[in-house]
């Protein structure tokens, strides 16, 4: 059997509720040591829902050697100082997306865990979901055919009292609007399949639904790597919030994966359904959707560590979709096609 593992939950905001439900699922795998929150209030209200051992204290953590693991929930522009905190003390790290507010802070995060030898995941958690995973396999195994083109598409609404809290939608606290806050998923996911973008065009700005720092609107028109052409577009704006899709147009299907759904239209002229319809938090409550997808990440990460293997989404390659997102903002402020980087 594998060892179960004593691990620190960081962060009790509103993104922990999946994570702490994942963590209770896998009792028996794993241990929570800490649940640390800076904030009383916080950590009184987690207690009434979670059975943990509630922290105040993150010196106390890191110099406790029976911990081997953390999971960060914080909002981002506290990433890099906790993922290098706790690099240091040797414990691995799963950590909330985004990487962090910038790419640049984002790369010095993933340098401080690659040099410290832990094992850094990140919470993208579609890529787990039955659908996505039935969408791999048949990619992997040929059934579209070469890729010509993909398209994504997040109409998600946040009224403007998510942006009224503190730090939403600002560069100093999350880092941008709706691409790196709630189009990352849908964007990562899409990337997963596709392999890398080379080029962008695109248009990005606030609507008049919205008062804030950032973009609520994103549109751009892709060139992958691999020579397929797309577009993307996401938006907060879309009220009452429609459920992500994502449209793989091959030679030989077309897969469209939407709200827990994976339907392939083959060109012989039949079709195959894959999973159940579900939320997706794609309207005013941000965390209306199970839990599972969470679940089968945090399983995954903690088979990485017994393993010795990388997670399957690592701190690395989670930089790939902060490469893109910066290429459609920038292509947007310079108004022409730009290149896009990779890690």
């Amino acid at each position: 059997m594998p060892e179960k593992r004593r691990i620190a939950l960081i962060g009790l905001g509103m993104a922990v509720l999946p994570h702490a439900r994942s963590l209770r699922d896998l009792a028996d795998r794993v241990e929570v040591a800490y649940a640390f929150s800076r904030s009383e209030h916080r950590r009184n209200a987690f207690a009434e829902r979670f059975d943990f051992p509630l922290a105040d204290d993150l010196e106390k953590i890191g110099a406790d050697r029976s911990v081997g693991a953390v999971v960060i929930v914080t909002p981002p522009n506290a990433h890099l100082e906790l993922v290098q905190r706790f690099a240091a003390a040797g414990k691995h790290i799963l950590l909330e997306k985004p990487l962090e507010r910038s790419t640049a802070r984002a790369k010095a995060l993933v340098e401080a865990a690659e040099a410290a030898g832990v094992s850094l995941g990140v919470v993208f958690q579609h890529r787990f979901r039955e659908a996505s995973e039935a969408l791999r396999a048949r990619l992997e195994a040929g059934e579209l055919g070469k890729l010509a083109a993909a398209n994504v598409v997040c109409p998600w609404w946040r009224p403007q009292s998510y942006y009224d809290e503190p730090g939403r939608g600002t560069r100093e606290r999350d880092g941008g609007g709706v691409l790196i806050t709630q189009a990352i998923h849908s964007l990562d996911l899409l990337l997963s399949f596709t392999g890398p973008v080379a080029e962008v065009a695109a248009v990005a700005g606030t609507t008049a639904l919205h008062r804030m720092e950032t973009e609520d609107f994103a549109g751009a028109g892709l060139r992958f790597a691999n020579g397929a052409l797309g577009a993307l577009l996401a938006t907060t704006a879309a009220f009452p919030g429609f459920p992500e899709r994502i449209e793989l147009i091959g030679t030989r299907a077309t897969a469209v994966l939407a709200a827990g759904v994976l339907t392939v239209h083959r060109r012989d002229g039949s079709l195959e359904k894959i999973g159940e319809e579900q939320a997706t938090g794609g309207g005013a409550d941000p965390m209306a959707f199970p839990h599972d997808a969470h679940r089968a990440l945090l399983a995954d990460f903690l088979e990485a560590i017994d393993r010795h293997r990388s997670p399957r989404v690592s701190g690395r390659e989670a930089l790939n979709v902060h490469y893109l997102i910066d290429a459609v903002l920038r292509a947007s402020a310079e108004g022409q096609t730009v290149a896009v980087a990779s890690a």
